[in-house]
């Protein structure tokens, strides 16, 4: 008579097809918000350097008694190192303010 041994180590395949199931499904629900964060954070991140640009155009007028015509001219100044969002959104400077495209 054959003897059958039931403690066998490692983990049968219905197993590892549940558990890669529960990884997918957890996949399919984070990706999205994940990708949606992203955006929110790019948008958040353009507002902040608008705020920091509009603050160092507010110098320049204080400093120099005079409107800088573009952020280009901002920058050659020494005033500030970018003109555009983090996200790639050129920004430009319209009657004082600045504005992105």
């Amino acid at each position: 008579m054959k003897k059958y041994l039931f403690n066998q180590k490692g983990f049968t395949l219905v197993e590892m097809l549940v558990v890669l199931m529960i990884i997918s499904i957890l996949l399919l629900i984070a990706i999205p918000n994940m990708t949606k964060n992203n955006d929110v954070a790019g948008s958040k991140g353009c507002e902040a350097t608008i705020k920091l640009l509009q603050t160092q155009v507010h110098a320049y007028e204080i400093e120099e008694n005079a409107k800088p015509s573009t952020l280009q001219a901002l920058a050659d100044e020494g005033y500030t190192e970018t003109t555009t969002c983090p996200n790639g959104e050129q920004l430009k400077l319209e009657n004082g303010k600045v504005v992105s495209d």
